[in-house]
């Protein structure tokens, strides 16, 4: 069950009963909040709250520059030079709060993401519900052989059935011992903050994540490249979507000169100068390493 009947009742009340504001609103984003968006097979986003929008960035930078800038250069042209001349502090101005749904194992990467205030589901108090993450088929594969933290070749039909197997038997046998250790039926029962470290990587756990702009591009900039994993990138691909209709001139700033842009290494510009010029460049001639010069050669092809 993505949400429980008590988180349901809460979502609809609160969209049943919308109140006059005189704070920045972006439409975009009103036809989100509090919806949910289904994310694996337990999971979820959904928007909790927000503050500002494009105008927010652009109204924080204006204080910065001073009186006349308005004059001179539309929003979008504002928000795309800050962008591109990586101003942070006005992105800043916006911030959003999620409530998250996710496994375990994508919570503890995802909590390497530091700039945010997180409040995540405690099962010192509550009892996890039993949801475990299982794969789709597809999206099994073995280890990769260039890429340590990643990937390979997705595994044969017999692999897969076997794999799959064991994923749901032992979650359901430590989920089994689990409600069995805290059960107090005719003994004492064991201490749920202790209980806990028998539940898999794959249960689900729950949080609000409140994060401002600027570090939320950052994140979406990580995990929805493709080269992130498949189960925090689905995540990152949700939020990217709100964040779409949200502030829609700083996406666009933000797909062009972060997602869709390259940085290049001070060797790098030199190696494309002496290209423009007519030399021929190798790797030996370029002064990068094997791993420097596979990423660059793989910008043009």
């Amino acid at each position: 069950m993505p949400l429980t009947p008590e988180q349901e009742a809460e979502i609809a009340a609160l969209r049943d009963a919308p109140r006059p504001t005189l704070r920045p609103v972006a439409d975009g984003m009103e036809k989100h909040l509090h919806l949910v968006h289904p994310v694996l097979d337990h999971g979820f986003v959904r928007v909790v709250d927000y503050m500002g929008d494009d105008s927010s960035i652009v109204q924080a930078a204006r204080v910065s520059y001073g009186r006349g800038t308005k004059s001179v250069q539309n929003d979008e042209g504002l928000i795309r030079y800050l962008m591109r001349h990586w101003h942070s502090t006005p992105f800043e101005m916006c911030e959003i709060k999620l409530h998250v749904k996710l496994p375990v194992f994508v919570a503890r990467q995802w909590i390497r993401h530091r700039t945010a205030s997180v409040n995540e589901y405690s099962a010192r108090y509550s009892i996890l519900d039993r949801e475990f993450y299982i794969p789709a088929r597809e999206a099994l594969a073995a280890q990769s052989a260039v890429n340590n933290q990643g990937r390979g070749d997705v595994l044969g039909d017999d692999e897969a059935a076997r794999v799959l197997d064991w994923l749901r038997e032992d979650a359901t046998q430590t989920y089994d011992h689990y409600e069995a250790m805290i059960s107090q039926e005719g003994q004492q029962g064991l201490a749920r903050e202790l209980a806990r470290m028998n539940l898999p990587m794959n249960v689900y756990t729950q949080w609000y994540w409140k994060t401002n702009l600027h570090n939320l591009f950052n994140f979406i900039r990580l995990r929805a490249d493709s080269h992130a994993q498949y189960e925090i990138r689905v995540y990152a691909d949700a939020i990217a979507g709100i964040v779409r209709d949200w502030v829609p001139f700083a996406w666009t700033a933000f797909e062009d000169f972060r997602m869709g842009g390259v940085s290049l290494s001070a060797k790098a510009v030199e190696v494309l100068r002496r290209r423009l010029a007519g030399e021929v460049v190798t790797q030996e001639t370029s002064g990068m390493s094997k791993g420097e010069w596979r990423e660059f050669e793989a910008v043009w092809s």
